[in-house]
């Protein structure tokens, strides 16, 4: 997965391997040590100088995420595709303010494959979809969903590897599990954040063959005992990494209200490290706010996508920002989808749709807060 992004408005530092800043370090000691001996101008540190002395420590700032619902390319959509440039105005300018943006991206990204039988819905889109992500400000896409396999093994792996000719990095999918639950990994003014993508939602008959194994392609998932192998790398992020996020796909088609395991299975992936657990998959908007010290979204609704009546076309871009493996802020700022892309709200509308989504928390009897506890 890329690292490096053209973009000049997202500020991108490459990690610098531990070995070879240790090499680096070491070099810097030895010549130093070959040209001056241990007493010729030696001068304590703090002594004989007013100079403040220049830390081996880079400097770190927080830094924001922006987050959106499910997207695809089809129906009314494809035609977008025509000029990637401007598929995802008038949205673009909202994901690009942020230090990053990472949506759901709810189709393989193929022309290839064959489509799975007898499932209702499956989703395709070229690999010009990748491009229109990425001149929209979208730095990383989950495709841990009930539709990434929609065309079989073939098309996941053209996904895959669509994904690595892009600027935009594909996470909750592998060659095998190793890589499926690998994040991606991002610096940001000074720290790091590591990005999961992961599905809680499988129809049971295609479980075996959508979950990636030790040597299959394929998705990762929370089902069964796979969700110790997410908790597993969560823990090991955020044992390397200053911040972890997880992007779920999870909840119940139409219903606004998480199903009943979604609060324990965030506070164990929080448990596990992760500084925010946000997610997807329900087509409607449902609550979000501060669980204990993490930030947990329970459904961003749709994004790109060809609902634009009622419900499924209320839909908003979620927008964090983290220190150190904190959430500092949240904030919400809701749009309506119209010819398939969301259109921002503005002065009293935006304020009504506001806190029709704030009232969701107590709708569903949730103890979200504004704040970190």
């Amino acid at each position: 997965m890329n690292l490096e992004h053209p973009r000049p408005h997202k500020l991108r530092v490459l990690a610098v391997g531990t070995a070879t800043l240790a090499f680096a370090l070491t070099a810097a000691c030895s010549s130093a040590d070959q040209n001056t001996s241990p007493d010729e101008g030696a001068v304590p540190p703090g002594e004989g100088t007013d100079e403040p002395q220049a830390s081996t420590e880079e400097a770190s700032e927080p830094f924001t995420i922006a987050f959106g619902g499910d997207v695809m390319f089809e129906g009314l959509l494809l035609p977008r595709l025509d000029d990637p440039s401007t598929a995802l105005d008038p949205i673009s300018e909202r994901l690009s303010a942020a230090d990053l943006a990472m949506v759901n991206l709810e189709t393989a990204v193929t022309e290839g494959g064959t489509p799975v039988p007898d499932k209702d819905y499956v989703f395709r889109a070229p690999a010009t979809a990748l491009e229109a992500l990425d001149l929209a400000g979208v730095d990383v896409a989950t495709v841990a969903n009930n539709h990434g396999m929609d065309y079989g093994e073939d098309g996941l792996l053209d996904t895959l590897d669509n994904g690595d000719d892009s600027p935009v990095a594909l996470v909750g999918a592998g060659h095998d599990a190793d890589e499926a639950y690998a994040p991606h990994v991002a610096e940001v003014n000074g720290q790091s954040v590591a990005l999961f993508g992961a599905t809680d939602v499988l129809d049971e008959e295609l479980i075996p063959a959508w979950t990636a194994g030790e040597d299959e392609p394929g998705l990762a998932t929370t089902k069964y005992e796979m969700k110790d192998r997410l908790l597993d790398a969560v823990t090991d992020a955020a044992a390397e990494h200053d911040n972890v996020v997880v992007f779920l796909h999870w909840g119940l088609e139409g219903a606004h209200c998480p199903l009943p395991h979604a609060p324990e299975l965030a506070d164990e992936i929080i448990d596990a490290g992760a500084a925010a657990v946000v997610g997807g998959h329900a087509h409607v908007l449902s609550p979000g706010g501060f669980q204990g010290d993490a930030y947990v979204h329970y459904g961003l609704s749709n994004f790109v996508f060809y609902n634009f009546e009622g419900p499924t076309a209320e839909t908003g871009v979620l927008t964090l920002t983290f220190d150190q493996g904190n959430v500092l802020e949240a904030g919400w700022a809701p749009a309506r989808i119209q010819e398939g892309v969301p259109v921002p709200y503005e002065d009293e509308e935006a304020e009504r749709a506001h806190r029709t989504w704030v009232d969701m928390r107590a709708d569903c009897g949730l103890p979200l807060s504004e704040s970190p506890a």
